[in-house]
């Protein structure tokens, strides 16, 4: 019961963190960014890029967890 728990969560935290770094805008501007105005740049889409960051992060750090507990058989 619980192994099949930990998988579902396993499989969701999978899901949700291929979403999340879908989300990311992308580095590099290109040559869209010499049009671009430089103060509208910094202010809500930073705050954005951040939380998505912690959000990945943390997906990551459970999925790995999870693979870790899930792969080692410590749920039998």
């Amino acid at each position: 019961m619980l192994r099949s728990a930990a998988t579902w969560f396993w499989m969701l935290s999978g899901i949700l963190m291929i979403i999340s770094v879908l989300l990311h805008s992308p580095k590099g501007d290109g040559m869209g960014g010499l049009a671009a105005s430089g103060g509208s740049m910094f202010t809500s889409a930073r705050s954005a890029e951040n939380t998505l960051n912690r959000v990945s992060w943390t997906l990551l750090a459970i999925f790995m967890g999870l693979a870790v507990v899930l792969s080692a058989g410590w749920l039998n």
